[in-house]
């Protein structure tokens, strides 16, 4: 039987979220590929980290030490490499994160195998691997296969699929070995950014999403009012971002965040071009506002309302004064 090696993301002790969506990805593809899941753990920590890891699903985890415990490009790149010879993993996913783009590449170039990088859908036809990502600034998708590739790396978008959350029984841990690796870099120590002042829409289960269509940068404002009293939280469309009117962090879609935890999602003046649906893919419910009865918006929305929205918020700020 074939393996699907994921490799988890960690640092300094903690396991990052996109590495519990890495599993739910690989547990998709699972059957057509005929494959186990395993989970990797390079460098230190390991103890720490494989009660989060002990998921329903997952065959085997994986242990890696490394010559120094936090992350270094080259012994990520080494011990990858290191588990692709020992396991022969059919597919391997990496989180599409600043470490994960820095190791990966060197991988699949160094082995030969077919490479996708910042994946958001994995699918296959028989036992071919299809992969999903953006093209042309966000403005397309494209498929890509991997005709004669034993093994395929890829690297793959965070909130781009739900987090693995149901436990597992106990499973088997294997400690495996690195050859020497000569390190042409120094691990000198964190600098912590500067706390963000913004929220993460990524984690709100009430957004109230403006987009072009609510006319003029005022009504951001009149929005985030409302969205306080009605225990939301702000967020927008691209085209609300690229005009300067709310910060890169408020905005979903497939150059921004995604809602992954999103149950009741308000869409104002939003006309559901696909690079903002993707980062709605999860929502539960969406009530969605627009003055263009055709608007893409509406396929997607559980509820609709070809209104003003100005006129509508002006309504809604009277039912919460």
């Amino acid at each position: 039987m074939s393996a699907i090696l994921v490799i988890a993301e960690h640092r300094r002790g903690v396991l990052r979220p996109v590495t519990l969506e890495l599993v739910t990805a690989a547990l998709a593809v699972r059957e057509e590929l005929r494959a186990r899941v395993e989970i990797a753990i390079i460098g230190g920590g390991a103890d720490a980290l494989t009660p989060a890891l002990s998921l329903e699903g997952v065959d085997e985890l994986l242990l890696v030490p490394t010559p120094i415990d936090a992350f270094q490009p080259e012994c990520h790149a080494a011990a990858g490499e290191a588990l692709i010879a020992a396991r022969r993993p059919r597919l391997v996913l990496i989180p599409h994160s600043v470490d994960g783009i820095s190791y990966a590449p060197a991988i699949a170039a160094t082995g030969g195998h077919g490479y996708a990088s910042d994946v958001s859908a994995l699918r296959c036809e028989g036992a071919d691997i299809v992969a999903t990502r953006s093209a042309y600034r966000e403005k397309a998708r494209v498929e890509l296969d991997f005709p004669g590739r034993q093994t395929v790396v890829i690297t793959v978008r965070p909130g781009s699929f739900l987090p693995a959350t149901r436990a597992g029984g106990g499973m088997p841990v294997t400690t495996l070995a690195v050859p020497g690796v000569p390190l042409n870099s120094e691990h000198c120590g964190f600098i912590e950014p500067e706390p963000e002042a913004d929220v993460d829409v990524s984690a709100a289960e009430f957004l109230v999403a403006v987009g072009r269509g609510i006319g003029e940068q005022a009504m951001t404002g009149e929005v985030a009012q409302l969205a306080g009293r009605m225990g939301a939280t702000l967020a927008c469309s691209r085209p609300i971002v690229d005009a300067g009117w709310l910060p890169k962090s408020r905005q979903i879609g497939q150059s921004g965040r995604t809602a992954t935890n999103c149950r009741l999602y308000l869409a104002l003046g939003i006309s559901g071009a696909v690079q903002h649906l993707a980062g709605m893919k999860h929502v539960e419910t969406v009530i969605a506002v627009n003055r263009d009865p055709d608007a893409a918006i509406f396929s997607v929305a559980r509820f609709g309302l070809v209104a003003d929205v100005a006129e509508l918020v002006a309504e809604l700020r009277a039912l919460f004064p």
